[in-house]
């Protein structure tokens, strides 16, 4: 029997070596190649590339397992099987095997690797529409291998993608065991394109999904993936700190539990709280920790003590997590601080509106929630005692209009394809690597590196470490120097070598990145042997500087501390 997740991985990493499988790292939870989303997602986002066509350097057959982030089920957190941090097992077909292959490999695995009697699988297939047909060729699979709890279900249940409007999707084919979800086979048989027509694709990929903690927990026969031993130290702190006892059942333990886990993994890859993007993500999952602790009557600050279990838990896996502790026990640290002075005064607002009241509206309740963070049950235990009723059902449809507004407001952020292929985007791609190049030539300092970007088909983001601000005269010299690299029209090769042989060469590697064995080298270079730019990447890159355009910065500002930032766009040449 299987009762932890260590072995459930290295079980399934080795099945499917057997089956000519090559095992990939784990990616940093904020995407290198996809800019439709805030964090990674699924196992997907570090392949798109080469789910897009492009080729992998260690081969066709792919396995790994991959740490996820999702917020979109944020309010289900604290369920039996929602999370917000997830680990997920995937192995992935790059235009290799397809439906046959890939649903007689889960099968394989659930019923003789991990023991789960084939009588208790049921398994749902996409119903077919107007745009696709209805997916006979993966039931007939089912069918012939003994599977008879089929059900046909329509797109909303049985299909994936595109990631934006445009892009790779198709149906696909869930694994039930007693009632709950644990694995996913996508089929990416079709691409979508801007007139929303779904056309066959020249590649067609498998991509599939199984959740760690989900499987552990129905390996276990356990209710929820609390009882896990992943959960289980986390939820015994909890205890500890709140003098609850027999806490796996509560809904705000679950809660503070899940969100301090995921705040951990998140601020070890380089997100720190704020109040955009993936910074207001974190910053929210922090504060509705501390929220939910209080709940609990944890008066003193305790996020950091949770984290110390969480890494202690995971370090062996992760080692980024001891390596990066003191960082993230201090941004946790500051953040609980801040959110702690907040909310005294969120008190005092309510005592200010609830002053000779009998009811406090849902308007009121909404603005407690929203500019100090009490969430409804607070604000009803502070009526309680003192003897005032709070409207929740009006503090309800507040709070659905602001999510509906929120829902609305955030959907453009990110809208593209998945991972934008357009030719705009390959381009400010291969500029990032010129920027990265000058940066180091106009300033001087070889020890600059890239600590992150974000590129969409309007322009390029780039992070470096640097400890000041630039000069004008800087950026103007670090315009022309890209300019003229552009105009002497580079060739840009790409090189498949071991990453040592890679590292050794020169080539530049993102700082805190896992590659695996065998990776991509991109060399920007003149015929006389001149190196400007050489890193490692999975692109996608344009061929030759002379297809970038005319560069030009925006905007240069702070990111973090020591880090600055530069946005950045390309015209057409004009020189």
């Amino acid at each position: 029997m299987i009762t932890k997740r260590e072995e459930l991985i290295k079980k399934y990493i080795e099945f499917f070596k057997t089956k000519g499988h090559k095992e990939i790292p784990s990616a940093s939870l904020v995407p290198a190649n996809d800019p439709t989303v805030l964090f990674t997602t699924a196992g997907m986002h570090p392949l798109v590339p080469f789910l897009l066509g492009q080729k992998h350097p260690l081969g066709k057959r792919l396995v790994d397992v991959q740490k996820c982030v999702r917020t979109g089920d944020i309010d289900e957190v604290g369920d039996d099987f929602h999370l917000t941090f997830f680990e997920m097992l995937g192995n992935w077909s790059l235009g290799d095997y397809f439906k046959k292959e890939a649903i007689e490999y889960s099968f394989e695995f659930l019923t003789k690797e991990i023991g789960i009697p084939k009588e208790k699988i049921a398994v749902t297939c996409f119903e077919g529409d107007k745009d696709c047909p209805k997916d006979n060729e993966a039931a007939d699979v089912w069918k012939n291998l003994g599977i008879n709890k089929i059900k046909f279900l329509p797109k909303k249940d049985n299909w994936w993608g595109p990631a934006g409007d445009t892009g790779p999707c198709g149906p696909d084919t869930e694994m039930f065991v007693n009632g709950c979800e644990i694995w996913n086979d996508v089929f990416m048989q079709y691409v979508k394109d801007e007139k929303g027509k779904y056309n066959l694709a020249k590649q067609k990929n498998v991509d599939t999904g199984m959740g760690v903690e989900r499987t552990i927990a129905v390996l276990n026969n356990f209710r929820s993936v609390y009882e896990t031993s992943m959960f289980h130290p986390i939820i015994k702190e909890i205890g500890k700190l709140s003098n609850h006892k027999d806490l796996v059942n509560n809904k705000s333990a679950r809660i503070v539990a899940d969100h301090i886990r995921a705040s951990v993994f998140i601020i070890s890859d380089g997100v720190t709280p704020s109040n955009v993007e993936r910074g207001y993500v974190l910053r929210r999952l922090i504060r509705r920790a501390i929220r939910y602790g209080k709940l609990l009557e944890i008066n003193d600050s305790f996020t950091t003590k949770i984290a110390d279990v969480v890494i202690e838990t995971y370090k062996k896996s992760y080692p980024e997590l001891e390596k990066n502790r003191a960082h993230i026990l201090t941004e946790l640290d500051k953040e609980e601080s801040k959110f702690r002075a907040t909310l005294e005064s969120g008190i005092k607002e309510f005592e200010k509106i609830s002053k000779d009241k009998k009811e406090i509206s849902g308007k009121e309740a909404f603005l407690l929630y929203q500019s100090y963070g009490f969430p409804i049950e607070m604000t009803e235990e502070l009526g309680r005692e003192n003897k005032i009723k709070v409207n929740v059902k009006e503090f309800e449809d507040e709070n659905k209009k602001h999510q509906e507004l929120s829902r609305t407001a955030s959907a453009g952020v990110f809208k593209s394809g998945l991972a934008d292929n357009s030719e705009k985007t390959k381009k400010l791609h291969t500029a990032t690597h010129l920027l990265n190049g000058a940066l180091r030539e106009v300033l001087k300092d070889k020890d600059i590196h890239q600590k992150g970007s974000n590129i969409n088909p309007e322009r390029l983001r780039f992070d470096f470490n640097f400890s000041r601000k630039l000069t004008d005269k800087e950026i103007k010299e670090i315009e022309h120097w890209i300019n003229d690299k552009i105009k002497k029209r580079l060739n840009v090769e790409r090189k498949e070598m071991k990453l040592a042989d890679a590292l050794k060469s020169g080539a530049q590697a993102e700082f805190g990145t896992k590659y695996p064995e065998k990776v991509s080298v991109y060399t920007i270079s003149d015929d006389g042997g001149s190196v400007f730019s050489k890193e490692i990447c999975t692109g996608p890159h344009v061929t030759n500087t002379h297809e970038l355009g005319k560069f030009k910065i925006l905007k240069e500002e702070s990111s973090a501390a020591g880090i600055r930032r530069i946005k950045a766009e390309l015209a057409e040449l004009s020189f």
